[in-house]
């Protein structure tokens, strides 16, 4: 049985659902409102950071001009989906799962995985909506990593 923390939808959402799971994964408490946003808005800075990084391997999947890209996914109401996700794996060097509500299917399925090669136990867990909008997802008893958060 799993259970769903209620993310902001303030353009910060997929940060706040990774940077919440990370704190969780690493056996901390739940971050407060205030503690998820700066923890998100300094994972976003980080995520672009490396997308600078890896600008080789990444400037072929980002929509449109690189540089711009950049700067726009800089701006803390801006929304991030499958290239953030990818980074922030990478980022935070944990596994990240995505998954999804599919009613013929009675429940959560896991639609993508990233940072699989930081492990596959325990990953950071995020539900997306298919609106835009991610919720950090939480299941109960499993083993906590090491949060580089």
């Amino acid at each position: 049985s799993q259970s769903c923390a209620g993310i902001p939808g303030d353009g910060r959402c997929l940060f706040r659902s990774v940077a919440h799971g990370a704190c969780v994964r690493a056996g901390k408490s739940p971050p407060s409102e205030s503690l998820q946003r700066e923890l998100a808005d300094d994972l976003r800075d980080r995520i672009a950071d490396e997308f600078i990084k890896r600008r080789q391997e990444t400037e072929w999947f980002v929509e449109g001009d690189f540089d711009t890209y950049v700067k726009q996914i800089r701006k803390p109401h801006v929304w991030g989906g499958e290239p953030e996700l990818f980074m922030a794996s990478h980022v935070l060097k944990m596994p990240i799962s995505v998954y999804m509500y599919d009613a013929d299917a009675g429940g959560l399925i896991s639609i993508a995985e990233y940072g699989q090669e930081y492990g596959k136990d325990n990953p950071i867990r995020v539900l997306y909506h298919g609106s835009g909008h991610y919720d950090a997802l939480q299941i109960p008893g499993r083993k906590h990593g090491k949060s580089r958060l």
